[in-house]
């Protein structure tokens, strides 16, 4: 799965040697993205643009330049709200919040609330609650929150194969928060444990993640969701 963090390893280098033929190939990459971008046409479809963009701000993460990396996606951002490119705008988000800049929670907040509000890639949404429940702290419940709403997201967006894999790592991460939050265990106590916590039903749970989102941004926020809201397909 390209977006969602899983428990794969993958290893560090071994040697400086490693290091070093690393970051000679992410400049390769990244110098590779820029010439794509430029060769790009003026009649080239904004989302390439921004994708290959996007694209270049992974590798950036990887290269360790997270002031560039943030500097990137946070245009990136507006250029892809402004033109109702919703997974673009997530993506870029989820790159700021990479960079764990002072702003990356803030940046978070944003992808979270695009991810719920608009029909992106649900993989993309789940990751980003995900990223909002690993930063949870055990006791949390709104890390439960983001959990279940994981779990609505992808029996209301995904289908086949990805619904499957999706439906199977989203649950896994509600028991997960439960085991964190109440050391739940058994089949019965968690039922119980989201029926307390009004879990089940997405009337309540979504308001809460809405709430959860407003004091992470401190109640900026960089866009009008009113606005944006307006803007939601049919």
């Amino acid at each position: 799965m390209k977006y969602l963090q899983t428990e794969t390893y993958h290893g560090g280098n071994e040697c400086a040697t490693d290091a070093e033929t690393s970051a000679r190939v992410l400049q390769l990459q990244l110098k590779e993205l820029e010439q794509q971008i430029e060769a790009l046409g003026s009649d080239a479809p904004l989302d390439e643009r921004l994708r290959l963009t996007l694209d270049m701000g992974y590798s950036m993460l990887q290269a360790n330049m997270r002031q560039e990396a943030w500097d990137l996606a946070r245009e990136t951002l507006d250029r892809a709200v402004s033109a109702e490119l919703w997974l673009r705008a997530v993506e870029a988000c989820d790159v700021m919040f990479q960079t764990e800049a002072s702003d990356a929670v803030k940046a978070l907040a944003h992808g979270i609330w695009l991810g719920v509000t608009f029909p992106v890639d649900p993989e993309l949404s789940v990751a980003m609650l995900q990223h909002l429940i690993d930063d949870s702290p055990d006791r949390s419940d709104g890390a439960g929150v983001a959990a279940a709403t994981a779990c609505y997201l992808v029996d209301l967006r995904a289908e086949g194969k990805q619904r499957d894999e999706l439906m199977f790592f989203s649950n896994q991460l509600l028991g997960q928060v439960a085991r964190r939050h109440s050391q739940v265990e058994e089949q019965e106590i968690f039922d119980f444990w989201v029926q307390q916590l009004e879990l089940d039903d997405p009337e309540k749970f979504l308001p809460r993640l809405a709430r959860v989102l407003d004091i992470m941004t401190g109640g900026q926020w960089w866009f009008d969701r009113d606005a944006l809201r307006s803007r939601i397909p049919e």
